[in-house]
Order: C-alpha cells, then sequence, then structure tokens
C-alpha cells in the first residue's frame, strides 16, 4: 500500500529525530561595522517622510543623530525627531511621539538605541495610525493592521534582539502594568547591527544587556515551542555570551567580542521569536511593571538563580549542557550533576561581570513581594517553563531573589 505524503513526511521526520517545526521571518538584517552609512538608502526604501525615535539628542548618542540627519537628507528625506524615550517606555511616552508622527505625516519610523527606543518606535508605529493608544494593542487585545508605518531599526546596545523581533514591551503607569505588543507587522523591515556604534556603552549597561542576550537565547531553548532551528540560534547565542560578555566588559573598545555580542543579540532575537521566553522573563516583566525604574536587564539579573534552582531537574539535559559551556572542566560528569551546579555556576559568571544583585538591592520591600508574584502569573511565559510554578511556589522563588 502507497504511503500518503503527509506519510512519508511523518516518517522522514521520525527517522531523523527530529521535531518538526515552521520558522518565518520578514525582516532584512544589514550586519557589519560601518553599516550605518547605509542608512539613508535603506529608510529610503520604505518612506519619504522619517520620525526618528530615540532617547535625549544630548545623550551618549548625541554625535550620531546630525550624521543620521545628513545621511537622510542627502537622499531628499524630510526627518523630524522624537528624542523622550526612557528605559521601560510609557503608554503617554508612546502617545507623544506618536501625535509627533501624526503631525508630520510621518510614513516610516527610524528606532535609533537600546531595546527601549526600538520598542518604543514600534509601538508609535502602531498608535500613529491605528485608534486608541499603544495599550489597546497589547497581549489578548486588538492586533495592529496593515496600516501600521514601517520600521527601521538602529540597534546600539547588544540586549533585547527588539531589532528582529515582533515584541514592543510598554508600560502602562496608572495600573502598574508591563505588557507587550505583539505582531509580525512590528518586525522591522530593516536591522542594521553595526558593533562599532556599540564601543562606547558603559560598562554596567555592557553586563546587563548582555546578560539580557544570554536570557532570550536560553530561555527559547527551555521553551517546550523549541525547535532545531531556534535552539541551533540559541546555543550559539549563550556560547557567545559565556565567551566575549567578560571580555566586552573589560575591554570596551574591543570591537571583536562587541560583533560577537551583536551577533548573539540578533541570533537570541531570532530564537525567541520561532519559540517564545519562560518564567524569568516573565518575572522580569512583573518588576519593570511594579517598579518601572529598574532596568530589564538587572531584574533578570536579580531572579535568575533562583528560577534556575526551580527549574534545572525538569530539563536536566539542557542545564548540563548548559554547566559544561560554563565550566568546561565538567566534562564526564553525570549529567544530572552537571545541572545541578548550573545556578551556582551562572551566579559566579554574574559576580565576574560584576552585576549580581537581589530584589532588595533595588529598595523593594518584603511587603511588596506577594504583590510581585501575583503581577508575575499575568503574563504566559510562566506557563511555558519545564516546571510550571503554582502560586505558592511563585512566591517562594520571589522570596528567594530578595
Amino acid at each position: 500500500m502507497a504511503l500518503s505524503r503527509d506519510q512519508i513526511s511523518e516518517r522522514l521526520t521520525m527517522a531523523l529525530h527530529l521535531k518538526a517545526f515552521e520558522y518565518q521571518h520578514a525582516g532584512e538584517i544589514i550586519f557589519g561595522n560601518g553599516r550605518i552609512s547605509e542608512v539613508g538608502s535603506i529608510v529610503s526604501r520604505y518612506g519619504r517622510r522619517c520620525l526618528i525615535v530615540s532617547g535625549p539628542k544630548k545623550g551618549a548618542l548625541r554625535d550620531l543623530y546630525p550624521i543620521v540627519g545628513e545621511l537622510l537628507e542627502h537622499l531628499g528625506l524630510e526627518w523630524e525627531h522624537f528624542d523622550g524615550v526612557i528605559p521601560n517606555p510609557t503608554v503617554d511616552l508612546i502617545s507623544t511621539g506618536a501625535k509627533i508622527a501624526k503631525t508630520f505625516k510621518a510614513d516610516v519610523i527610524l528606532g535609533i538605541g537600546g531595546g527601549s527606543s526600538l520598542d518604543a518606535a514600534k509601538a508609535i508605529s502602531v498608535e500613529a495610525t491605528h485608534e486608541g493608544t499603544s495599550w489597546d494593542y497589547v497581549f489578548f487585545k486588538q492586533r495592529p493592521t496593515a496600516r501600521t508605518l514601517p520600521v527601521v531599526a538602529v540597534g546600539t546596545t547588544a540586549g533585547s534582539g527588539s531589532q528582529v523581533t515582533p515584541l514592543a514591551a510598554i508600560n502602562n503607569t496608572s495600573s502598574r502594568d508591563k505588557s507587550a505588543l505583539c505582531s509580525d507587522r512590528l518586525i522591522p523591515r530593516a536591522a542594521i547591527v553595526d558593533p562599532q556604534l556599540m564601543l562606547s556603552v558603559p560598562v554596567g549597561i555592557t553586563a546587563a544587556t548582555g546578560f539580557a542576550v544570554f536570557c532570550q537565547a536560553f530561555e527559547s531553548i527551555l521553551n517546550p515551542r523549541s525547535n532545531p532551528l531556534t535552539e541551533l540560534f540559541g546555543w550559539e547565542a549563550v556560547g557567545r555570551v559565556i565567551k566575549d560578555l567578560p571580555v566586552a566588559v573589560r575591554e570596551g573598545s574591543n570591537l571583536g567580542a562587541r560583533s560577537s555580542l551583536a551577533w548573539a543579540d540578533t541570533l537570541a532575537g531570532f530564537a525567541a521569536c520561532g519559540s517564545g521566553l519562560v518564567l524569568p522573563h516573565g518575572i522580569a516583566m512583573a518588576v519593570g511593571s511594579l517598579f518601572a525604574d529598574i532596568p530589564h536587564g538587572m531584574a533578570l539579573v536579580s531572579v535568575y538563580r533562583a528560577c534556575l534552582e526551580f527549574t534545572w531537574a525538569s530539563a536536566v539535559s539542557t542545564f548540563a549542557r548548559l554547566a559544561h559551556l560554563l565550566d568546561p572542566a565538567l566534562d564526564g560528569v553525570p549529567a544530572s550533576d552537571a545541572a545541578e551546579r548550573c545556578p551556582d555556576l551562572l551566579q559566579a559568571f554574574l559576580a565576574r561581570i560584576d552585576v549580581a544583585c537581589t530584589l532588595r538591592d533595588f529598595g523593594i520591600s518584603k511587603e511588596e513581594l506577594p504583590a510581585l508574584a501575583k503581577q508575575s502569573m499575568v503574563l504566559p511565559d510562566y506557563k511555558n517553563n519545564p516546571r510550571v510554578p503554582t502560586p505558592d511556589e511563585m512566591l517562594e522563588i520571589i522570596a528567594a531573589s530578595f
């Protein structure tokens, strides 16, 4: 009896021991030193009236903005600049930027900066073309339509992967909540990843954002929706962070290390696109919602060890592989023993890059922990963890991070 096409496909997949999966990405990657010089030609593919979205004009990137403006003008593009982005951008901030976009009649958005600037650019691209505010389009609400403005992303830190993801995280300060817009329409049409732009990133930001790259990559591997491609991206990113983040922290001008981290950041974004994140990111989002002045990367640092302690026994082979990357001397050690050592090894890595901290270090009081535990179960990330915590276990994880 002849086999159907579906039966043949199923048997081939089983024979190769690979999970069936699909992966699609709509964006273009322009990677390499000096590629910022191409920003004018890249933006011109998508529009003629460009709104630049960034942090303050007088901030760390103050010398870059005039250069970008000249590159746009050289090709006849008109541009306006919204420079009001802050870490953990708020709904009100997005509304301010969207109003400028509408008044200027922008037809393309250019985000320049770290994850907050790129997320803000994406959220503005929605609110500028839709009714209501950006908060009306976060998870479980309305989805952005084809009216969404095209976004070009120029990342200047290696941390969020936002230049290649469909996500835009925003804070609602009135409700003390943090969520994200999520749509393939938010994937930047083009992402310029120029490691030279990252040479001046301060040590503390380099360490915190670099660890966020690790988190995205490793959590995408732990997620049950992971597949051979996202695992390939994820493990490559994890290995690069472990090898090159300490170098970049120690030698900020080391272009080789910066380039490696920039690529790891991009790969981690791809991995997260394909499978999603797990428990630590859900808690870090909750930290950001209740305590908006805490940077996302540092929120992750503060809770990661407790999350690993809770999870390792439910994903022994994955944790054992990570342990061997963190300490090659574990070669030959039984997988369960190596996996159990993972939380300590990662904490030592955090100490090595000088970012180890607890929730208490941010001024959070013990009385606020139950509210934080409850908020950590609002977004669905924790449900994708290899071990899913109950409400009582979530409070225990939060308490262990204090």
